[in-house]
Formats: C-alpha cells, sequence, structure tokens
C-alpha cells in the first residue's frame, strides 16, 4: 500500500515524542493501521534542532506553510499551539483538502466549531485525542467507546501541574506559593503558570469534553473558571479530616435545563479512586446511564504519552482516510445536523454541595446564627468541624459542609453571614462534588 506522508508543524517536546514513537514502532503501527505512515516533511523555527532530531530521514523546513499546500502531504500534525498562526495553518490545510491531527486544545475550544465546520464541508478529518489528559484516550472512550450510552456527567482532573500543588500541599502541609516554586524548579510548571494555575488550560479540555459528551457546540467562553491560587494548607487540611480530598476538576453535567461546564477546586471524598490520583498524573471519571461509572487515569502530558495519543490519531487517519465522510466517526462525536442545542447554564443555576470556613468571634449563639441563614435559604448542614480556639484566642475556624444546593442560595446565604458581626473577614467557599 502507499504510504501515508504526513507533514509535522513543531518539532518540540511532542513533536519529537511523535517522531521518536512512529520510528521506533513502525512495523507495529503498518500493522494496525493497514499502511506505512511516514514523516516526509518537518517545519519548525528551530532548523537546526530538527534536523537534528530526523537525522536526514525527512525534509525540514522553517516555512510551515509550504507543508499546507505541499499536493504529497496528506495530513498535517499540528503541535505549536496557541491561537494564531496555528489557526491559519489549520485552516489553510483544511481547505487544501488535508486531515489534520492536533494537540491544541486551546485553538480547538475556542474556534473549535468554525474549524469542525470547514473540515466537514471539505470532507476532511481533524483529530485531537492529544488535546485532552495526554495519553489517556478519553476522547475516543466517549467518541466511541461509550457512544451506546446517554452521558450524565464527567469529571476529571486534567492538568497535571496543579495536581503536583495540591498533591505537594497535601503531603507537605506547605503553602502554595512554596510549592509553586518547587514545582517551577522541577519542571512541573512553567515560568509563567497563569493558565495552569488559574484553571484555564484545565477549562479548555473541560470544553471539549462537555462538547463530545452531549452533542453541543464548543463554548469555552461560557465556562466558570476558578483556579487553585487562593487555597490554604489550612483547608486542605480540614478536608482531609473530613474524610475529603481537594482537586482541581475539570466538570461536565447534564441537567435537565442545560449544562454545567466549569473547572474549580473541589472536595471529593477520599475514598474515591479520583481522590487518590497524585502528583502529575490526570484521571477522568465518566458516568454514562447504561455502563455506569467509568475511570480512565494515566500520563497527562510529556513527549510520548501525547505522542502516544497524536499516532493513534494518524493511525484512525489513515484507516478511514478513503471512507465515505459521511460515514467517519464525527468531530464531536454527534453527527453534525443532530447537535444539541442545550445552553450552558450560568453558575447561579449549577447544583452542588459546598465547604464552607467561616473564622468567627468564639461566643454563644455565633453558630445558632450561622445554621438559620443556611436554614433560610433552604441549605441543610452534612457535616460540620469546630476548631477549639487556642489558649488566649478570641476567634475560632467553623467549617461546614452542605448538602446538593443553588449556587444562587450559597452566595445568598455567604452575603449574610460575612454580615454577621461575629464573623471576620470572608466566608472560604469551596465546592463539594460526590462523583458517584
Amino acid at each position: 500500500m502507499k504510504p501515508i506522508n504526513v507533514g509535522l508543524i513543531g518539532i518540540g517536546t511532542v513533536g519529537g515524542g511523535t517522531w521518536t514513537v512512529l520510528k521506533r514502532n513502525a512495523e507495529e503501527i503498518t500493522r494496525r493501521a493497514g499502511r506505512p505512515i511516514r514523516i516526509t516533511a518537518v517545519a519548525d523555527k528551530n532548523v537546526e534542532l530538527a534536523k537534528q532530531v530526523t537525522g536526514g530521514a525527512a525534509r525540514v523546513t522553517d516555512d510551515a506553510f509550504s507543508l499546507v499546500t505541499d499536493p504529497e502531504i496528506d495530513i498535517i500534525v499540528e503541535l505549536i499551539g496557541g491561537y494564531g498562526v496555528a489557526k491559519e495553518l489549520v485552516m489553510q490545510a483544511i481547505a487544501n483538502g488535508k486531515h489534520v491531527v492536533t494537540a491544541n486544545k486551546a485553538l480547538l475550544a475556542v474556534h473549535g466549531t468554525e474549524i469542525f465546520n470547514a473540515a466537514q464541508e471539505n470532507g476532511v478529518m481533524v483529530a485531537f485525542e492529544a488535546a485532552v489528559a495526554g495519553g489517556i484516550p478519553v476522547i475516543k472512550a466517549l467518541r466511541e467507546g461509550l457512544s451506546a450510552n446517554r452521558i450524565e456527567w464527567a469529571a476529571g482532573i486534567i492538568n497535571g501541574t496543579t495536581n503536583f500543588i495540591l498533591s505537594e500541599m497535601r503531603d507537605k502541609g506547605l503553602s502554595f506559593d512554596e510549592v509553586l516554586k518547587e514545582a517551577q524548579r522541577l519542571g512541573y510548571a512553567e515560568a509563567d503558570p497563569t493558565f495552569d494555575i488559574e484553571g484555564v488550560d484545565a477549562a479548555h479540555k473541560a470544553t471539549l469534553i462537555a462538547s463530545i459528551a452531549f452533542g453541543i457546540p464548543v463554548q469555552f467562553d461560557k465556562a466558570y473558571i476558578e483556579g487553585i491560587t487562593k487555597l490554604e494548607a489550612s483547608d486542605i487540611r480540614y478536608a482531609e479530616q473530613l474524610g475529603y480530598r481537594i482537586k482541581l476538576l475539570g466538570i461536565a453535567k447534564r441537567r435537565e435545563k442545560g449544562i454545567e461546564l466549569r473547572v474549580h477546586p473541589t472536595l471529593i471524598p477520599a475514598k474515591r479512586l479520583i481522590a487518590n490520583v497524585e502528583g502529575a498524573m490526570n484521571a477522568v471519571v465518566v458516568k454514562g446511564d447504561a455502563v455506569g461509572t467509568t475511570l480512565y487515569y494515566g500520563k497527562g502530558a510529556g513527549a510520548e504519552p501525547t505522542a502516544s495519543a497524536v499516532i493513534a490519531d494518524l493511525v484512525d487517519v489513515t484507516r478511514l482516510a478513503t471512507a465515505d465522510p459521511e460515514h467517519r466517526v464525527p468531530h464531536l462525536a454527534f453527527q453534525p445536523d443532530a447537535m444539541s442545542n442545550l445552553p450552558i447554564l450560568p453558575m447561579s443555576e449549577v447544583e452542588t454541595g459546598y465547604y464552607l470556613r467561616l473564622r468567627v468571634e468564639d461566643k454563644p449563639g455565633v453558630l445558632a446564627d450561622v445554621t438559620r441563614i443556611l436554614a433560610d435559604q433552604g441549605i441543610s448542614i452534612d457535616a460540620m468541624l469546630q476548631r477549639e480556639p487556642e489558649e488566649g484566642e478570641g476567634e475560632t475556624d467553623i467549617i461546614i459542609l452542605t448538602h446538593v444546593c443553588k449556587e444562587s442560595s450559597a452566595d445568598a446565604a455567604i452575603v449574610k453571614i460575612e454580615g454577621l458581626a461575629a464573623q471576620k473577614g470572608k466566608v472560604k467557599r469551596i465546592r463539594l462534588e460526590e462523583l458517584q
């Protein structure tokens, strides 16, 4: 069979891993794909690095656009990231009738609808397994393995940097700032870690998960995003005492009136498997009505784990390149003319449990005032922890776990609690999910 020719744009960490794995496992991959897959051209600004990695086995250029216009290239692999040039390259590749494989979650989360529509019109595939959770095949699980199910919800630890930080804070009792510096020293966090620690990276991935799980257009702009920068070691310690652990979760959940799409620190019962995912590892839990709860765990980043997902997409595209476009697995799992118009719900309509930490004066009647405010908002208490004040201290912490209620009710209760004379400072609120 005639080989499939691939143009690789970007030969950094993931691109280098893709080259290495494709070369090392060439025989196995050919057996799976039915024909050889070879990278015939590489584009990278660092031409010398590209030549060093490829060893003269592929054409090397610093002009990425020459690859997307090359008639000999069948598939473009885009691994440069970002929204700008990457979008131009992907759209031009599609216009030229080339299939695209990408790990660019930011691009797809923001411009996915436009890109997928263009691919549909031109009869080509856009594959993006590597864009979510690295080497974990969660996209394929949602698009294919769970296609018999009505997906109820998906929740995941989908950013390794933040999971490493939270694991270290819990294990060592250190502050966020201390652990962030350590994460940067070890290479788990970038010099500018904003996208990771503020939850933006996880929100890009959660947006894609929601679209595939529920058959809705990608709507990153409607996701609720909250990072981990305001978490304190004391909250992690209190959560442990109550039988919970705190993780940054990306959550997509189907409700009667719409879809919840949110990223934020979340209390999870310590007995759940996902609560025990430590370090830089990723995990995604998906609940379907037929299969029940399923867990997907593994490395969410790195050269070869991510390359594993990139090459799996190359194999899929190779297998289906000659198939009738209407009979391929749709980009977002549902046929383009059967997408849902279910809205993304505003955060005020989200329903979840809450961890509330209050700093109050240690005097009679304070707890009664707080519980009355919660009751007035229809919020019931699930558990409570009150720390005994140190000798000579006039203030103490009260920790309250609530049953599920609307965010708007929790907001109203917090405003009233903060208005109490005995309440000192802001109420700390962390959302809680049972994930069962």
